[in-house]
């Protein structure tokens, strides 16, 4: 039941991760449009 738990635990922090990369990624693509125009 514990090792249940941590496994939820861990694939929310990965989707946590994946949804800060994202905004990361966009973030640094707005910029690189923002520059060349």
């Amino acid at each position: 039941h514990q090792f249940k738990r941590l496994r939820t635990r861990y694939e929310r922090r990965a989707d946590l991760h994946q949804g800060l990369l994202e905004l990361a990624c966009s973030l640094v693509c707005l910029r690189r449009l923002r520059t060349a125009f």
